[in-house]
């Protein structure tokens, strides 16, 4: 694989090592040129000649199906991932006194929406990370008669560690629960099968590891689960003659496009097929490897300088992209300033430095950081 070639698609690499990945992503030079030509048209031409855009979404409809292993009445599309997770909590029918089991390693995006129903009696249990990891057992310990529903990431944003969605999924079967699922840290770098791991509801933006703009969001529902799943959102474009407007009818679409409310983020969604073509076009089996013998490197490195890795790092299935480290002698606002001034593009966050390589990141790079690194 030429990776040089899919490096030259990111100008952000001509001012900074971007390894911030796992926060906010720079596009590719394609999805500049997807968004800035309907930008174009809607300049010059306004509303006419729609189609073509109209189009265009549907095609990222596909894509997202296809890389989800979705069939596309399954797939809406939202601003963020967070109306996702609003639109799970507020349509999952409760019922005094129900509980749904998070991790206390979520993002707050994950653990809000979810909280904020403790009006309606929703009870909402954390389970405990030990050591930077998830056990499944303990999510299976915490279930009871009263459970609904599991929230859970793909991969947990603070410290890489990757959940293991077909174990949780085979428990949410076996005792008929929602699975719940945020993949905006994987999507884009790790293979993910909805079916497999019988995912009920998926959500995800698309500005991390899909390289794609803020504010385009996929959102999945099961179709075996559309009509469980009450619509907390209605608006005119989730009805079934969403163009009649003389005509009122609140017959809902027969599928997932009845979660898009109203008109959509058309150059977001422009940029994110963009994206999602480029990543396919790749293949993600190259992608994930590639991360892989990036992240393999970069931990390498870190060990031999003495660093504690406190992302996962063995073969069990655990790891991500996602690379957490600390120094025994060094804070991490240190180790930040190092690195940031060294237009090192990273995180920093709660005593711990976050670093994220994507497929067209380089050795050299990585060689690079430690090399700047007390």
């Amino acid at each position: 694989m030429d990776w040089q070639k899919w490096r030259t698609l990111f100008p952000v690499t001509e001012k900074y090592i971007y390894l911030n990945h796992a926060a906010v992503s720079p596009i590719s030079c394609r999805t500049q040129a997807a968004m800035n030509a309907f930008l174009v048209h809607a300049t010059h031409y306004g509303f006419e000649n729609f189609d073509p855009w109209f189009n265009q979404i549907e095609s990222c409809r596909g894509l997202v199906a296809r890389l989800i292993g979705a069939s596309t009445d399954e797939i809406a599309f939202t601003k963020n991932t967070t109306q996702g997770l609003i639109l799970a909590a507020n349509g999952i029918q409760w019922q005094d006194g129900d509980n749904v089991i998070i991790t206390e390693a979520e993002f707050p995006a994950n653990v809000y929406p979810w909280w904020n129903l403790k009006d309606l009696g929703l009870e909402t249990r954390m389970v405990a990370e030990k050591d930077k990891r998830i056990l499944v057992d303990d999510i299976e310990a915490a279930i009871d008669d009263k459970t609904r529903a599991v929230s859970i990431s793909h991969v947990e944003f603070a410290s890489g560690f990757r959940n293991d969605l077909h174990q949780i999924g085979e428990i949410c079967q076996t005792k008929n629960l929602w699975f719940v699922v945020d993949a905006i840290h994987s999507l884009g770098v790790l293979d993910l099968d909805v079916k497999a791991c019988q995912i009920d509801i998926l959500v995800a933006d698309g500005h991390k590891w899909l390289l794609a703009p803020e504010g385009a969001a996929i959102f999945y529902c099961n179709l075996q689960k559309l009509d469980l799943l009450r619509n907390t959102n209605v608006g005119w474009a989730s009805v079934i003659n969403e163009s009649d407007f003389l005509t009122l009818n609140l017959t809902q679409k027969p599928n997932a496009g009845r979660f898009e409310e109203g008109s959509y983020n058309t150059v977001g969604l422009c940029g994110l097929q963009a994206s999602l073509s480029l990543l396919l076009e790749i293949g993600l089996a190259k992608i994930e490897q590639r991360v892989w013998d990036l992240t393999n490197h970069l931990i390498s490195h870190l060990e031999e300088k003495g660093y504690r890795i406190l992302s996962p790092t063995d073969h069990r299935g655990e790891r991500s992209g996602i690379v957490v480290f600390q120094s025994d002698c060094f804070s991490s606002d240190y180790l930040y300033r190092i690195l940031t001034h060294n237009a090192v593009a990273c995180t920093n966050r709660g005593g711990m430095i976050r670093l994220a390589p994507h497929f067209y990141n380089t050795y050299q790079e990585l060689d690079f950081v430690s090399q700047i690194l007390p």
